[in-house]
């Protein structure tokens, strides 16, 4: 490397850090973040990282830092967000272009958010139409969101890299690529690059789970010491929200409500085949033991499900759950020959009530159904209703209830006798209240 070279590579390696050290004066709860990224020098275009380095081209950085100061501190910020957004770690199913597009707007918008005259950069005003019109779409911004609405919209090639450039700040190619291939690409083993600077690299799901581990950290930071940036950016905190909230399983879930019962099946777990053949063999045509006729296993049988049908919640979205709900059951095969299960419509008082006690009602149910309500929340009306069935002798053993909704209403004031679960529709990450009783599960719309 000869002096000249040394000497760019000296001077793009200050700017990155005066840009870092900008951010965390600035911002002081990206400190685990920043301290998590190593800077890079390798033969990239522009900048890129990996969720471990921070990969950048010493001629890139000088030529943003030239033309607009503050440039460089939104770019490092923007490969922070990346990593602290968990955008790297996406899906090999997914569409690259537009996923790119998604994540570049998600971090670009949450910057915006932050509201930092450090960060600011002309591309921000470039910026601010479609923004706007993403919002008329959904409340939170996050990757996720923005991938789906692009995807609907059925953007040409072209769109896509012309919409890009107004967001964009660095590669990804190595999102996609697993650790030994970026290593390969620029030229690094696991100790030292080319150039003398050290590098690892660590398992990607270990990698994840840091990132994961960094962002709460963060978000906890921000509910308490920081809380005075927390309280102004808004989209930022739902971005943050969206990745440290726990992710559920929803089909697993529903399985926790299955109940014993006997279905007319071969118990294959308590026969044995070495009695069973002797008995051939001994007598001809006459097995020693005959197969048990009878099997316990899980399945719903007495069930309840309670739709909050207040305004707030769409016919659409109610009908998409009940579809979904009902095709777990079915294809897990959950439900018995013969099933008793109450659907119960309510807002603020019971609206609408329908036995299912097959699969064919079921069936027929869903094709005719219809919303009634749209009034208040209040999800007292439903447990008085449950109680007064198993008072009469409708259900012999309910196993459990479970309850959607997207609003807060009034609670019972006592447990009930049988299992409850409270199931959110929240597209904003709020965190709703339940009492110690019942079971509260949290998901967001798309997830329905």
């Amino acid at each position: 490397m000869n002096e000249k070279q040394e000497q760019l590579n000296k001077l793009a390696h200050d700017v990155l850090i005066l840009s870092r050290n900008t951010l965390l004066v600035n911002l002081r709860f990206l400190d685990a973040a920043i301290s998590r990224i190593k800077p890079i020098s390798v033969d990239v275009d522009t900048i890129a990282t990996d969720g471990e380095h921070l990969f950048y081209n010493p001629k890139h950085i000088l030529k943003c830092y030239a033309e607009e100061k503050e440039r460089t501190v939104r770019d490092y910020l923007h490969i922070l967000l990346h990593c602290v957004f968990k955008h790297m770690f996406v899906e090999p199913t997914v569409s690259r272009a537009v996923w790119d597009l998604a994540a570049d707007i998600a971090v670009e918008n949450a910057i915006n958010d932050l509201a930092q005259k450090s960060a600011e950069a002309k591309r921000e005003a470039a910026q601010k139409g479609f923004i706007t019109s993403l919002s008329q779409d959904t409340k939170l911004l996050s990757a996720e969101k923005i991938y789906r609405i692009l995807l609907d919209n059925n953007m040409t090639a072209e769109e896509i890299a012309y919409l890009r450039a107004s967001f964009l700040a660095d590669e990804h190619d190595v999102w996609y690529m697993p650790p030994d291939k970026v290593a390969a690409l620029y030229g690094l083993s696991n100790g030292e690059s080319k150039n003398g600077e050290g590098t690892s690299y660590t398992a990607r799901a270990e990698l994840s789970a840091d990132w994961q581990t960094v962002s709460e950290r963060m978000q906890t930071d921000l509910e308490t010491f920081s809380k005075q940036h927390g309280d102004k950016a808004g989209n930022f905190m739902q971005n943050l929200a969206a990745v440290t909230r726990e992710k559920y399983d929803y089909t697993a879930f529903l399985k926790k409500f299955a109940t014993l019962g006997e279905v007319m099946k071969i118990n294959d777990d308590e026969f044995d085949y070495l009695f069973y053949t002797y008995g051939f063999e001994l007598y001809d045509k006459m097995p020693l033991i005959e197969p048990l006729e009878y099997k316990e296993v899980k399945r719903i049988k007495e069930f309840v499900i309670a739709i909050d049908t207040s305004g707030s919640t769409s016919g659409e979205l109610v009908q998409k759950f009940v579809q979904k709900t009902y095709n777990i059951l079915k294809s897990t095969e959950s439900f018995f020959s013969k099933i008793n299960l109450h659907i119960v419509q309510c807002d603020a008082l019971i609206q609408d009530v329908v036995k299912i006690t097959s699969q064919e009602e079921f069936d027929a149910y869903l094709k005719n159904m219809k919303i009634h309500g749209l009034g208040g929340t209040d999800f007292r009306p439903v447990f008085t209703y449950v109680d007064e069935l198993i008072k009469l002798g409708e259900f012999t053993n309910l196993k459990g209830l479970i309850y959607f909704t997207d609003g807060y209403g009034d609670f019972p004031a006592k447990k009930p006798d049988y299992d409850t679960a409270f199931v959110f529709v929240d597209d904003e990450y709020n965190n709703p209240d339940v009492p110690p009783w019942a079971i509260k599960l949290v998901l967001p719309s798309d997830e329905i």
